[in-house]
């Protein structure tokens, strides 16, 4: 039986792995590597994050972005941002280097056993771990809604779906959302020669600043500190104290969870939509419908119109109900917060004793930093250890009760 079962092999599960690793925790890990950021996101897409802040995470900081850059012959620069293909390749390159063999299998049940638990790979091989960890990305909990919900992936998909894009060349495709996934969506489209609108519910798109140079006069950084997720001090605090913002009261805690770090488009994908593509603004889709050669949109305050594709770039929806690799009888018992997003203690662990969550799925617990790679560092290291007094303590499996804190759940648009 091993120490500790890791399913997910992106930012979150590989830095989970190489913290594991270093421990000396007997561990497997399950996953087909960086493959959301391989399979789910088109060429030419860009990170968001500054490279800095994109590093994956092993105990000895060895293994950063920039060191794989410059194997690559690039210099990898704040205020310039990195291809996804390369990170992609970053993340690769790191699951050889810091991470014992990952098993590319795909995990599609996880049960609880005496013990421990045992998963199933799609081969039916069963495995058994004293603790597990998930860490499943973003793609369990994508978000569509409910008006374009039940029609056909060949008339609506997420943004999250497409390798590519250019299946849409000189269609018409309308893309709904108004964050960094819907305008790079519709950027990349637009430059491809599709014919693209983007539908916003919002009154005014938000577009993030140039972010200000590293090196600065004191006074400046004082005031407006540097973090992983942005200038200022609020950023500062979600990025560099996630461990502290889970004391936060829980009003407090679910209203930054619902509101930080909101949609908005990054600076240098303004000039590619502004003036190339069609963006109404305070427009909402309440009904959908198909028709010949595509589907009917019914927009609130405005008339219908119709339209060959719509991608939704509306976001993932953490809940414990969308964690379907989990037995029923495990997955139910779990307790959550308020609008169904699972609760976990200061390390990361569920209220289920051994199973541990990490990445999106833990936001409304440690704050906005689990969105973004930036958090894989802190969730790594507090986990591992979480794992190591787990496996090292006398009190007998459910002996620990489930968390009473409520809060809320979080909805995240990219």
């Amino acid at each position: 039986m091993y120490d500790l079962l890791v399913v997910g092999a992106g930012p979150y599960g590989l830095s989970i792995a190489a913290h594991a690793a270093a421990a000396g925790l007997k561990l497997r890990v399950f996953g087909r590597p960086m493959a959301s950021w391989r399979d789910n996101m088109p060429g030419g897409m860009f990170l968001k994050s500054e490279p800095w802040a994109s590093n994956l995470s092993d105990p000895a900081a060895r293994w950063r972005l920039d060191a794989y850059c410059a194997t690559q012959g690039v210099t990898a620069r704040h205020g310039e941002p990195i291809p996804v293909e390369m990170f992609a390749r970053y993340g690769l390159w790191f699951a050889r280097n810091a991470v014992p063999e990952v098993d590319e299998r795909t995990v599609t049940r996880i049960v609880p056993r005496q013990g421990g638990f045992e998963a199933v790979t799609a081969d039916g091989e069963m495995v058994g771990a004293r603790t597990v960890a998930l860490a499943v990305g973003v793609m369990p909990f994508v978000e569509i809604p409910a008006a374009l919900r039940g029609l056909s992936p060949d008339l609506v998909s997420h943004s999250s779906h497409h390798g590519d894009l250019d299946r849409f060349r000189g269609r018409d495709v309308t893309v709904i959302g108004g964050g960094q996934a819907a305008l790079e969506t519709a950027a990349l489209l637009a430059e491809q020669g599709s014919h693209v609108r983007v539908l916003a519910r919002a009154d005014t798109l938000r577009w993030n600043d140039v972010p200000p140079p590293w090196e600065r006069p004191w006074w400046q950084s004082v005031r407006s500190p540097q973090s992983g997720l942005g200038c200022g001090w609020r950023n500062w605090f979600y990025a560099e104290r996630p461990g502290l913002y889970r004391r936060l009261p829980e009003p407090t805690r679910a209203r930054i969870a619902a509101t930080a770090l909101g949609p908005a488009g990054a600076w240098w994908v303004r000039d590619r939509v502004e003036g190339s593509v069609r963006v109404r603004l305070d427009h909402e889709v309440t009904a959908a419908r198909a028709v010949p050669g595509g589907l009917r949109l019914e927009v609130a305050g405005a008339d219908s119109f119709e339209t060959e594709h719509v991608i939704a770039a509306t976001g993932f929806k953490a809940t414990r109900d969308r964690l379907g690799l989990l037995s029923g009888e495990l997955r139910g018992a779990l307790a959550t917060v308020s609008d169904g997003s699972p609760e976990v203690g200061r390390d990361f662990e569920s209220s289920h004793p051994g199973l541990f969550l990490a990445g999106l799925v833990t936001a409304a617990g440690f704050g906005p930093a689990m969105r973004f790679v930036y958090g894989a560092t802190f969730t790594a290291g507090t986990l591992v250890r979480g794992v190591r007094r787990r496996l090292h303590t006398d009190v007998p499996s459910g002996a620990i009760p489930a968390p009473k804190r409520q809060g809320a759940a979080v909805t995240v648009r990219r």
